[in-house]
């Protein structure tokens, strides 16, 4: 009998921890097949993959993301081989399974909850032709009838086989997201979110995991990603995986964390801080809301100050990347409300801040209770609020205008210097920046066209000149230093008009030639040489003290040089400062 396990993953680099479970769960009496696609794939072409490796059956992991298009896939397959025996699993079909029953009927069983040995009981059964009646945790049809079998009780984790060493997996390990789990389940009850639907929190066996981790490393993984609902819940579990990981890691990897910000103790961070190397650990915090009234609605407990704590402390550790998630169209959250929650976690300084929309995710207590606060949504996945009693859907399109400029603005971190500016300097707070920007980019038609890089600084310049002629010098000023020092080798061409004359700039290189120092001891330090100044740095003139605005946020409209070299071995840009006064005395 020929079983694949397949899924549509959202992008090409994620993988899918579920149907390696599967897999190794079913060995050694079935070698199951792996079939990993995206949801951008078209359907024929996974059709057809999936048609030549002529399966018997075939196990499909879906979730919100992926269920439309598996639909597609599933009732072609099942048209061109009616006799295939189609099996869904995974969260989006596990808590109305009898809802996707009838509206798929192509699909044959729904293998709910935990999946591993109940499609392992289903595959015996099949093989042998024997009744269902036994197998707990799927629904079924029979006699043209659907039958549900509940599930008889939890998986021992510590006994659950490996899903990391499978030689096919080998060669994509260094260019793919692996994710791991130490732990099922989550000690909260927030009622958006699927993972309060099971009680307590069951961990794998650390021994073993610690095993794979090394195997992951040595083969070649990269990004490891621990998809544990909160990582941190056991204190001395985390640092003795803290510890574990820091001791081991390869260099060049990556592992990132969800953790719960407010339970995290200070003497936990502060080790952190003294002992994890730069970059090795990357933390996902969601945040949500900060009012109060809100999270004691979604049965959620967050104390806010103890969550500022943490992310104060990790962010003033500089080891740490800290990426924050909000979510639009909580109960009794309007657009006011969630202004003020976005700023907030602004004011954080998150590296990334995700903002996110309600998702009435089947089974949930929100979607249950949906009613109590007239919450209208998709029908479709993935289920995303419309509006609520307090929140309109002119306004979540408003939201949605702030989201665009986030990601493209703050997310990507291409113009941390100039918005860092304009959000301090211009705007009454954050949100405001990024909902006038967002707005005025969505009247110019902007989101349904492309960008490149240089589109982003042309229009946010065409932004501020519209709003604020006034900021066009000193924004212009910023956006050329961030332009500047994002690229590893020297632009060939700038954005903009040559901000010097040749006379000028000739006699400041001659000035730097003959005293280094005007550009700092570090500057001086590198050595340049006549062709190298000008084969490998940019010079430009800026209307302000730039060293004083970023040193003190101070704006002294004194005329400065900003000085870029581009060092072709370390392929990086370092900007160097100097102030109009030392350059006139140096050239005299």
């Amino acid at each position: 009998m020929k079983v694949i396990a397949s899924t549509l993953n959202a992008k090409y680099i994620h993988t899918s921890l579920s149907i390696r479970y599967l897999k190794a769960y079913a060995a050694p009496e079935y070698d199951v097949e792996l079939a990993e696609y995206t949801i951008k794939d078209p359907s024929m072409n996974i059709v057809t993959d999936l048609y030549a490796k002529k399966p018997d059956v075939i196990g499909f992991s879906c979730y919100i993301w992926n269920i439309e298009e598996t639909i597609k896939v599933i009732k072609m397959l099942k048209k061109i081989n009616p006799s295939l025996v189609i099996v869904l699993g995974g969260p989006e079909v596990t808590y109305d399974a009898l809802y996707w029953m009838d509206r798929i009927p192509e699909a044959d069983f729904i293998v709910i909850g935990e999946g591993e040995q109940t499609f392992k009981l289903l595959l015996n059964s099949l093989e042998r032709k024997e009744s269902k009646a036994a197998i707990s945790g799927i629904v079924y049809r029979e006699d043209g009838k659907v039958k549900v079998k509940p599930g008889s009780g939890k998986i021992d984790l510590k006994e659950l086989p490996t899903p990391f060493r499978f030689q096919e997996d080998l060669e994509g390990l260094a260019k793919r997201v692996t994710y791991v789990e130490t732990s099922r389940g989550c000690p909260f009850s927030c009622q958006f979110c699927l993972s309060s639907i099971e009680v307590g929190v069951r961990y794998f066996d650390r021994e073993k995991i610690k095993d794979d981790i090394r195997y992951l490393m040595k083969n070649g993984a990269k990004t490891i990603k621990f998809v544990d609902r909160t990582f941190n819940i056991s204190r001395s579990y985390a640092l003795e995986m803290f510890q574990f990981l820091i001791d081991e890691h390869l260099p060049g990897t990556v592992f990132q964390f969800e953790i719960t910000a407010d339970i995290m103790r200070p003497e936990v961070i502060q080790f952190l801080n003294d002992h994890a190397p730069k970059g090795l650990f990357r933390f996902e915090i969601g945040v949500q809301s900060t009012n109060d009234e809100t999270n004691e609605l979604v049965k959620r407990k967050q104390n806010f100050s103890k969550l500022t704590r943490t992310v104060t402390m990790v962010k003033e550790g500089g080891k740490i990347d800290q990426h924050l998630d909000l979510i639009a169209g909580l109960p009794e959250e309007d657009y006011d409300s969630f202004k003020k929650t976005f700023n907030d976690v602004f004011a954080l300084g998150p590296e990334e801040l995700q903002l996110g929309f309600l998702k009435m995710l089947r089974g949930t207590g929100l979607r249950l209770n949906a009613a109590q606060h007239d919450y209208v949504y998709m029908d479709h996945s993935p289920y995303e609020i419309l509006k609520n009693n307090v929140l309109s859907f002119d306004e979540i399109i408003r939201i949605k205008q702030v989201e665009d400029v986030l990601e493209k603005y703050w997310n990507d971190h291409r113009m941390d210097s100039t918005v860092s500016y304009l959000v301090n300097h211009v705007f009454d707070s954050p949100f405001d920046f990024f909902q006038e920007f967002g707005t005025y980019w969505d009247k110019q038609g902007w989101s349904r066209i492309g960008h490149q890089l240089e589109d982003l600084f042309k229009r946010l310049r065409q932004f501020v000149e519209a709003y604020f002629p006034e900021r066009v010098q000193l924004s212009e000023g910023l956006m050329r230093y961030d332009y500047l020092i994002h690229h590893k080798f020297k632009p060939r061409k700038p954005l903009w008009n040559e901000s010097l004359q040749k006379e000028e700039k000739d006699a400041i290189y001659k000035s730097l030639l003959e005293h280094p120092e005007m550009a700092g001891t570090d500057f001086a330090r590198i050595g340049l040489t006549e062709k190298d100044l000008y084969k490998h740095t940019v010079l430009e003139s800026m209307p302000f003290d730039l060293e004083t605005f970023f040193k003190t946020g101070q704006i002294l409209m004194e005329k400065s040089y900003l000085l870029v070299h581009y060092d072709p071995v370390q392929t990086k840009a370092a900007p160097f400062f100097i102030s109009s006064k030392t350059s006139t005395e140096k050239a005299m």
